[in-house]
């Protein structure tokens, strides 16, 4: 799936915002599934493709923090036990700084999200049947996750 000039553009604006008040940038990625072992999926308003929830980690903010920030404001999702942390994966997609937490836990929705100024879309899915656009890096994380064999390194 190629990034349209606007896309890329925009991303260039973000990640050179971060470079000038970050010296490294590092968000976190959640592999959200609800009691029936669906994953949550989210469709972004600003970037094409089905992702995991997630987004950046503030200064100030606990990574475990984000966790349940970004999926409260993705998917009104609440997290039933404790965020596990699957693994730290180094994102050169932009720069070279980016890092990504990647997380797993079981979820509960409290009511279904709406639509807004950031996220167009989001569902439960079962993994054999995901949504049409699934980005080839949530691909990838639901591959290793189902294999079982370990995680790459690179986002």
């Amino acid at each position: 799936m190629q990034k349209s000039f606007i896309e890329k553009l925009r991303d260039k604006i973000f990640h050179t915002w971060f470079w000038l008040t970050r010296s490294m940038t590092m968000g976190v990625r959640i592999a959200a599934f609800d009691d029936q072992g669906r994953i949550f999926l989210v469709r972004h308003t600003y970037v094409r493709g089905w992702h995991l929830p997630g987004g950046g980690i503030e200064r100030g903010e606990a990574a475990v923090d984000a966790v349940h920030k970004e999926l409260q404001e993705e998917g009104n999702l609440v997290v039933a036990g404790a965020p596990e942390l699957l693994a730290v994966f180094y994102n050169t997609h932009i720069t070279n700084r980016d890092h990504v937490l990647f997380y797993r836990c079981i979820v509960n929705q409290i009511e279904a999200k709406q639509a807004d100024h950031e996220i167009a879309e989001s569902g439960f899915f079962d993994l054999k049947s995901l949504p049409e656009g699934v980005t080839p890096a949530t691909q990838r994380r639901l591959d290793e996750l189902a294999a079982d064999t370990g995680f790459s390194d690179k986002w």
